[in-house]
């Protein structure tokens, strides 16, 4: 279901269910969970096989718990946990989209640091159109990654919006042919550096605190690099 390869100072991590259009169980997104969190990598590139990126939750899954109300909190816990570990992770984790993504794909992809798509990708949150919605995190990130209006266009219509589209209105960064190329990218930069502007960025605390936690880091890496710093004032 998730297979893990270790590149050139990066982790490629594949949803492997092609024949599902890598629909997410329970054991996959554990799974998931681990090769994220436990990355010694700095960067990790999350990917589909086959022709999709994900098609959210295995629908034999929803299925069991529509049968079960016991087990939709459960469910919903479980997806939320996963892409808070992608948000939370040292690693920069990029979405690499090439093909539909759905539902907790798409959620899956707006936890991830960068979403960078191909031409061929898709996009959409159908569950309105069977009566749900995305809740492993997608109501809370979907508005602060493409701004309210759109947000609720995206989500209330269940329409699926192409690699322009999803440019356009900033669910993805770039429309690349290969977008593995640049997660391998990230890794010519210093790696503590990359950890720290991630932490920096993504940190939702009141402003003193985030404005202290950045003149801590940036001492850090000044620290650390204070010879190269020297050289290039000459």
């Amino acid at each position: 279901m998730i297979r893990v390869a270790d590149a050139d100072g990066y982790r490629i991590v594949t949803l492997d269910r092609p024949d599902q259009r890598n629909a997410l169980t329970p054991a996959g997104l554990e799974s998931l969970e681990a090769a994220v969190t436990d990355c010694p990598e700095p960067v990790v590139y999350l990917r589909g096989a086959g022709e999709a990126f994900c098609a959210g939750a295995d629908l034999s899954v929803v299925a069991d718990v529509a049968d079960d109300e016991a087990a939709v909190e459960p469910f919903v816990r479980r997806g939320q946990r996963v892409a808070d570990a992608i948000e939370d992770s040292s690693s920069v984790v990029v979405a690499g989209i090439d093909g539909p993504a759905r539902g907790g794909g798409v959620e899956l992809a707006l936890a991830c640091d960068m979403r960078i798509a191909t031409p061929g990708a898709t996009f959409g949150e159908p569950g309105v159109t069977f009566g749900l919605f995305g809740a492993w995190g997608g109501t809370v990130r979907l508005p602060e990654v493409v701004g309210l209006g759109d947000a609720l266009d995206f989500s209330l219509s269940g329409r699926v919006i192409d690699a322009e589209e999803a440019l356009r209105i900033g669910l993805v960064s770039r429309v690349v042919d290969d977008p593995e190329s640049v997660a391998a990218s990230l890794t010519e930069n210093d790696h503590r550096a990359l950890e720290l502007i991630k932490a920096r960025v993504r940190d939702r605390g009141p402003k003193a605190d985030q404005e202290d936690s950045e003149v801590a880091a940036f001492e850090e890496l000044v620290a650390a690099h204070a010879d190269e710093l020297r050289e290039l004032g000459k």
